[in-house]
């Protein structure tokens, strides 16, 4: 199978399927085939292991209605998350 190039880039950067599929106007099969032919995880797969690896300070389920966190609580729920990191890693 002829992988297209802007397709092994995206899913090696990490996208989901879906999203790539929606940026480049082909179907998720097409993206799931590029992906097993790369020998590949599932997007899933790799989007735990990202969220695990590197905290991004993003949030998933944003939504623009709801108040922002302040920066006090940003601050306490960035000590919380690395204190339960370092809990793991120990």
């Amino acid at each position: 199978m002829k992988i297209r190039a802007d397709i092994a880039d995206l899913v090696r950067a990490g996208h989901s399927d879906a999203s790539i599929a929606h940026r480049l106007g082909c179907s998720r099969s097409t993206v799931w085939e590029a992906r097993r032919a790369l020998r590949l995880p599932p997007s899933r797969t790799l989007g735990r292991l990202y969220a695990e690896a590197v905290p991004t300070g993003q949030v998933r389920d944003y939504r623009p209605d709801r108040m922002p966190t302040s920066p006090a609580q940003q601050a306490a729920n960035r000590a919380a998350l690395l204190a339960a990191l370092r809990n793991n890693a120990a």
